[in-house]
């Protein structure tokens, strides 16, 4: 594959096959510690990150290549006025790939278009974020041991959440998925998600603002943040924020074996009494990420 832009980019079989990968990485970390040995990754972040830059910087170190780029666009000569297009040109002269943030919507397509090396999409705007939604597959996948046959309970903020779109994408390409939307009715799963996913694929799903009324039928609760500056006033938001916190006493009706996830960062929507409950898979995800970014560069380089 060339560049990495959407989830779906990539088949079921090449999602598959990066996980398998992934896991066995995880197994064997020793027989891939020189993989990458010469070879470099530009990380180009014009917007702030924690996870996704750390995460791709230490797959990269720990296939044994090398990380080159910036963190900032004040680093870089964007802070000048120079292009994506022109910016890319330049960092394909001294890198192997590239992992790029950016807030314009589309900017790591533009880039793909013309850096001549492999590109890949580490968030653009409020669209596109394909390796966090690899990460959480690899731990649904880690925590269930399969795709299929599951409900998926997706919780706070559906309509501006990108990491919730993709994972639903992702996940309606497997047999006997279905779906819980809990949220305020002000930040609902946007109507078009909906149709081009759910209704097309005949995939069952329901919609609730009750989340300890759905906790008893999931195998998977994936949490967001109900952010403030969403809400039309502010009494709605005070009214409707306690809601959505996720606390060790509400998951008292949830199953045993319940995987709670959530992209990160977290405010407040799930109590940090609820970290050292053996359902709590959020921290477990951040490691996971490591490995799927470790997976997907060796396909992005055609290393074996």
């Amino acid at each position: 594959m060339d560049n990495l832009i959407d989830i779906l980019d990539l088949s079921v079989e090449e999602i598959d096959e990066l996980v398998e990968k992934a896991k066995d990485i995880i197994n064997n970390p020793d027989a891939y510690r020189e993989k990458c040995r010469y070879k470099k990754l530009a990380t180009l972040f014009f917007e702030p990150s924690t996870r996704t830059r750390l995460s791709f910087e230490s797959a990269m170190l720990d296939l044994g290549g090398y990380v080159i780029g910036f963190s900032g666009a004040n680093n870089s000569s964007a802070a000048k006025g120079e292009s994506v297009a022109d910016t890319v040109r330049t960092v394909g002269c001294y890198a192997d790939i590239i992992a790029m943030r950016h807030p314009k919507e589309g900017a790591p397509l533009v880039a793909s278009m013309h850096a001549g090396i492999p590109v890949i999409n580490a968030g653009d705007g409020g669209h596109n974020h394909p390796t966090q939604t690899l990460t959480d597959l690899l731990t649904i996948n880690m925590e269930k041991g399969r795709f299929t046959d599951m409900t998926i309970g997706l919780c706070g903020d559906l309509k501006f959440g990108r990491t919730v779109h993709s994972l639903i994408e992702a996940m309606s390409r497997y047999a006997g998925i279905r779906f819980v939307f809990i949220s305020p009715k002000e930040l609902k799963l946007p109507s078009y998600v909906v149709d081009d996913y759910l209704v097309k694929n005949n995939i069952p799903y329901e919609e609730t603002t009750d989340l300890m009324s759905a906790l008893p039928g999931l195998d998977i609760l994936y949490m967001t943040r109900v952010q403030r500056e969403r809400f039309f006033n502010e009494e709605d938001y005070i009214r409707l924020k306690d809601s959505y916190i996720l606390t060790r006493e509400k998951l008292s009706v949830a199953r045993p074996d319940l995987t709670v996830m959530h992209p990160l960062p977290r405010v407040n929507e799930i109590s940090v009494d609820v970290d050292d409950d053996d359902r709590a898979a959020y921290f477990k995800q951040v490691r996971y990420g490591k490995f799927i970014r470790m997976a997907l560069i060796l396909k992005m380089l055609g290393i074996e």
